[in-house]
């Protein structure tokens, strides 16, 4: 379980992020994290947050934004709100590293979101862009499904196919959350059961 003050890195996209306040502190109305994006850094996929938006606060840097179908580029001082539904991206859009601080409301499993997909990429179970095999995928997004959705295609298709996909990737033993390896083996957490195939 996140707490207040973790940090957590995914060295596949190059960012490193610590929280701030938690959905433990706020009793789930907010998360707010603090983001370091490495140059060339980027967020694994565009997505969209169903009923949850997010404020972005330029630290340090340039970051560049897609957001719906405008792509702009922000520096500090500077603020960016996407609202709840609106398929967004954000990548390091200057040479070198890039900070910003992003509140997210409501809360929901946006924690348990970050640190299965943070885990997988530290576990070397991503591929290159950051996301695990299709069927893991499936299960980690169906229990996510309030949480983060793919631009396309559209929802009823994609909730149609992880119904289909979740089961058959639960058959293979992956589940909804990931501990990394490194964090079972300090006792603090409880590793998630191991799939019988790898990622």
């Amino acid at each position: 379980m996140i707490k207040q003050g973790d940090t957590i890195e995914n060295r596949v996209t190059g960012e490193r992020m610590t929280f701030v306040t938690t959905s433990q502190e706020t009793d789930g109305e907010a998360v707010v994290v603090e983001v370091v994006v490495q140059p060339d850094g980027f967020v694994a996929a565009a997505h969209l947050h169903p009923s949850q938006k997010e404020r972005f606060e330029i630290i340090e840097g340039t970051l560049g934004f897609k957001v719906g179908k405008e792509t702009v580029t922000a520096g500090p001082g500077e603020r960016l709100t996407v609202p709840a539904g609106t398929p967004h991206a954000f990548w390091n859009a200057g040479e070198g590293e890039a900070r910003f601080r992003c509140t997210i409301s409501p809360a929901l499993g946006f924690e348990s979101l970050l640190e299965t997909m943070f885990g997988l990429a530290e576990d070397g179970l991503t591929n290159r862009k950051g996301l695990p095999n299709p069927l893991r995928l499936a299960v980690i997004a169906h229990a996510h499904r309030d949480v983060v959705l793919l631009p396309f295609p559209p929802r009823f298709m994609q909730l149609a196919g992880l119904a289909v996909g979740a089961p058959l990737g639960r058959l293979l033993g992956y589940r909804p959350t990931y501990v990394p390896a490194s964090r079972a083996a300090t006792g603090t957490e409880t590793a998630a059961p191991s799939p019988a195939l790898a990622g």
